[in-house]
């Protein structure tokens, strides 16, 4: 019986051999092509109701978008609103007004093809016109508050301020009794002037309260100026200055109340019916959730039924293709068996051993020697592998080698630079901040201790007068001098990065900017035994920024002062310009002073690295002048120097200033870097 069916099986392959191979693949691919057509018919008729699921479910995330865009875009309206409370102007205005015609008419476009919208557009359009109204109650509230800031605090501080100047004109003499206590009372106006323009801008309680608490030190001056006038202009000046004071103090009275009234009416209408429209976009949302589950289950469901009758026609023909593939394997089997044999061995990296039948003519001989081809091509390959994995090997611990010094070198730069900025605003701001601190404590205790010899039952001498006037003068003298300096210093620091919005622009001669320039400093050199060599050709106009181009001269002069020639060294500063072929202007500020390190040349250029910092530098000079030549004249800067052979500084700017940087095509900006070179 067995072999009986060893003989069948043997004729139905020997009648399979007898086609060529390549037919018995094809009749595969046209049982699989047979299959993919009636699979895609089915696809093609459930494809309409997938469709028309999938159109409802992408309709509700529409509407879903057009919701969220709605509640963004009243979000940004509420925002401009308040801003525009704070800084009213045309362009918030027109702003507000542009996009709450797009909020309508989005609801009202939107509801027109969407029926979800449809019923709930009128809501919608309700809330947001109480918001809008309560936009307008809260511009007209603001226009009063305007108002009555310009009529009731700024109109009488105005008139406050020619009365203090009237008085202080009648007042004769300096050491008038008057003089004292008109002092402190303008003292105590200016402060209320700040922290009222402070109030109107941000209102706070604490503003409020320093306001009322200067105007009332402001009425409390009053009586004892009265007492002390010597003249009726005086006494006049005095009694209208009583009378606006009092007139500020109501007006003040009146700002708050209304700004009291403006956060009461941006709460209760604009953020409530901000709140309002949110809660109806949020049951549109509630809704949308609930069509979209309609809509996906719909589609879910359509899903799974042509799911299962692709299953089973797919069973059907998987069928019919396996009884078909058997028979052809069985054809094929026996010549392939080495062949598959070969194939493994090379599968498993065994490559000496050579494929069979590579001789035979037929397709399977064909695909031994393709296959001996494909053993030959894997040696050769292995080899290449194991060399490139090897050199692969080697560029990576490089790579990881390199990448670690990159990172050293970052953040020892950083941590270097951090630590100079540090230092420097630290030490240079501390003194002169700790000495005004020092003063004005003692000062507080000498006028605490005045006031008590004044209370006393025991009269003032005249000397204890004269001796309080002149501690009080020395005070004024050391805070004004140190808060002077603190002052130059911070205004030093910000000038580190260069406000170009700032600066002036226009045409100037170089060489009379220079020869102003150079005749401003020579008070200061005068006291050092410094030649100055200006060589400046006439006629060299240049259209950019004067002042930069002055402030870089008298850095650069007064750096060469204090460093090219210490000690009262003597020696020569020379400048000298001309005119490149490329229209730039080259500029060399030279002295034969005692030079620069190497090390110190590399730091030249970074903020606050100075050479004397124990003798009041600041090491902020170089660096002002290298970023206004960057970043104000759009040029570039370098520096040359030897120790005991002098320094050189080479600038180049285009004759007409561009700015800082080039834009390329791409739209970056290329900046110039920092040029450094020594001999």
């Amino acid at each position: 019986m067995a072999e009986e069916q060893q003989e069948g099986r043997s004729g139905i392959v020997g009648l399979v051999r007898a086609i060529p191979i390549r037919w018995r693949i094809f009749s595969i691919t046209a049982l699989n092509s047979a299959a993919v057509l009636v699979l895609a018919l089915l696809i093609w008729s459930g494809a309409k109701t997938l469709g028309s699921a999938w159109d409802d479910v992408r309709q509700v995330r529409n509407s879903d978008k057009i919701l969220a865009v709605l509640e963004s875009e009243t979000g940004r309206l509420q925002n401009l609103i308040h801003r525009y409370v704070n800084q009213p102007g045309p362009d918030l205005f027109a702003e507000i007004l542009l996009l709450r015609e797009a909020i309508l008419g989005t609801l009202r476009a939107r509801a027109s093809t969407d029926p979800i919208l449809l019923g709930t557009v009128d809501e919608l359009e309700r809330a947001t016109e109480r918001f809008l109204s309560g936009f307008r109650e809260l511009r007209a509230l603001q226009t009063t508050i305007a108002k009555t800031y310009e009529n009731q605090i700024l109109t009488p501080t105005k008139d406050m301020a020619g009365l203090y100047s009237i008085i202080e004109g009648a007042t004769s003499r300096r050491d008038a009794r008057i003089w004292p206590t008109l002092g402190k009372s303008r003292e105590a106006f200016t402060a209320m002037l700040v922290d009222a323009n402070a109030y109107y801008l941000a209102p706070a309680s604490t503003s409020a309260d320093e306001v009322r608490k200067n105007i009332d030190a402001v009425a409390r001056t009053i009586p004892a100026m009265i007492d002390f006038a010597e003249n009726d202009l005086q006494h006049d000046a005095l009694q209208r200055l009583k009378t606006r004071t009092s007139a500020l103090h109501d007006g003040i009275a009146s700002l708050s109340d209304l700004l009291t009234k403006r956060t009461d009416l941006s709460r209760n209408s604009i953020d409530a019916s901000q709140a309002e429209t949110i809660a109806a976009i949020d049951g549109l949302s509630v809704k949308m959730r609930r069509r979209e589950q309609n809509a996906q289950l719909t589609f879910d469901r359509t899903l799974t039924s042509i799911s299962r009758k692709m299953l089973s026609i797919a069973a059907i023909f998987l069928a019919i293709i396996v009884i078909a593939g058997v028979v052809i394997a069985l054809s094929i089997r026996l010549p392939l068996r080495q062949l598959m044999t070969s194939m493994r061995a090379i599968m498993s990296g065994d490559y000496g051993r050579r494929v069979a039948g590579t001789d035979a003519r037929d397709e399977i001989g064909t695909m031994a020697r393709a296959v001996e081809m494909f053993r030959k091509n894997a040696i050769a390959k292995r080899a290449a592998e194991d060399e490139l994995r090897a050199s692969t090997q080697r560029a990576e611990n490089a790579l990881l080698e390199l990448n670690a010094v990159q990172r050293n070198l970052i953040d020892a730069e950083r941590l270097a630079v951090l630590g100079g900025l540090v230092a420097g605003v630290a030490h240079e701001v501390n003194n002169p901040i700790g000495i005004s601190l020092t003063v004005a404590s003692s000062f507080a205790w000498r006028a605490d201790t005045f006031d008590a010899e004044l209370r006393s039952k025991t009269p003032l001498k005249r000397s204890q007068l004269e001796e309080f006037v002149s501690t009080c003068r020395d005070a004024a003298r050391q805070l004004v001098a140190n808060l002077h300096r603190a002052g130059e210093l911070i205004q030093s620091f910000k000038q580190v990065a260069v406000d170009r919005s700032h600066a002036e622009r226009r045409q100037f001669s170089l060489s009379e900017s220079t020869g102003q320039i150079v005749a401003s400093l020579r008070p200061v050199l005068k006291r050092s035994p410094i030649n100055i060599a200006v060589d400046v050709p006439e006629g060299l106009i240049i259209d950019g920024f004067p002042g930069s181009y002055g402030q870089i001269l008298t850095n650069l002069f007064l750096n060469a002062a204090n460093h090219a020639f210490p000690n009262g060294r003597s020696g020569t500063i020379s400048i000298a310009a001309s005119l490149r072929a490329n229209d730039d202007i080259e500029i060399i500020f030279s002295d034969n002073g005692i030079g620069m390190t190497p090390d110190v040349q590399r730091q030249a250029f970074d903020p606050f690295f100075t050479t004397r910092r124990n003798e009041g530098g600041t090491g902020l000079g170089l660096h002002i002048v290298y970023n206004l030549v960057i970043q104000q004249l759009g040029g570039q800067m370098t520096v040359k120097s030897e120790l005991g052979q002098g320094t050189t500084f080479r600038i180049i700017m285009p004759r007409s200033g561009a700015g800082a940087g080039t834009e390329t095509d791409s739209g970056t900006v290329q900046w110039p870097t920092r040029m450094i070179s020594s001999t």
